[in-house]
């Protein structure tokens, strides 16, 4: 078991009064505050330091990516967010957008993946590493998301996880399609043995409560920091719900990430018996 928390002062995202419009989608350097020429190769050797000392402590950097646009986030622009939680998320489209199940992205949604890519391979000259371990939403649009994201950047495989998934129930957006589709679709990809075929979680009727969603994420966060011991720097191509469900079992407030956005945050666990 862990007990977590964030380290704060390295990222433009980790002042509590940050915000994410003026900060923006893809900032220069992830946000990094830090600006010199060593930046990643400092940030390194501090994560290296925390990590060699003497004690039940570890520390990860992870960057929480969020998909591009998907045609679910056209539909609630179109009603707004009062309309579209109301009615038309519980529906599979209006006669113009279909957005249920599990929809695509759109152009803008690939050419936001596209410029976070963009920034990988900018950072890459500054020394950034690429991930040494990747997870990934099951839903379509997070694993296009994630494709785009880290093509030519890195040659690691991408495992998709059940819990990375957004929050789950009655918006028809959210429910996944098969594990078959999946492997067939996105054979890049690596699938969790824990996936089912079948979409066992969405339910027409019920939505899952954020506290709920929290507490999946910490399941994620506890496989990372269980499983992979040596790699420090990770990704996860999620969804803005379920995002804030890690923050929030990081002890963090909200952070309304755009879509195509990435967060990165330092995370230190404590081991506890």
């Amino acid at each position: 078991m862990f007990l977590y928390e964030t380290l704060t002062g390295f990222f433009a995202q980790d002042d509590p009064l940050a915000n994410p419009v003026t900060i923006g989608a893809t900032p220069p350097r992830f946000g990094l505050i830090d600006f010199s020429e060593g930046r990643w190769s400092s940030l390194i050797e501090k994560l290296r330091e925390l990590n060699g000392r003497v004690g039940d402590t570890s520390y990860k950097l992870i960057f929480f990516g969020r998909h591009g646009q998907g045609w679910h986030n056209v539909a609630e622009a179109k009603y707004g967010t009062q309309a579209w939680d109301d009615y038309w998320a519980m529906l599979y489209g209006d006669g113009e957008l279909t957005w249920g199940p599990d929809p695509e992205l759109t152009d803008l949604g690939k050419d936001q993946a596209s410029r976070l890519n963009h920034l990988w391979k900018e950072e890459l000259g500054a020394a950034i590493p690429p991930p040494e371990k990747l997870y990934c939403s099951p839903m379509t649009r997070a694993m296009q998301t994630n494709i785009l994201t880290f093509e030519g950047v890195s040659t690691r495989r991408t495992l998709v996880v059940e819990n990375c998934r957004e929050e789950y129930g009655e918006h028809t957006c959210d429910k996944r399609n098969t594990r078959t589709y999946i492997s067939d679709t996105f054979p890049q990809l690596d699938i969790d043995g824990d996936l089912t075929e079948d979409d066992q979680l969405w339910e027409a009727e019920t939505r899952e409560t954020a506290a709920h969603a929290t507490a999946r994420a910490k399941t994620v966060l506890d496989q990372i920091f269980r499983d992979d011991e040596h790699a420090t720097f990770l990704s996860i191509t999620a969804h803005g719900g379920i995002i804030n469900g890690f923050l929030h079992a990081l002890g963090r407030p909200n952070y309304l990430l755009p879509t195509g956005g990435v967060l990165p945050v330092i995370i230190k666990a404590t081991k506890v018996v």
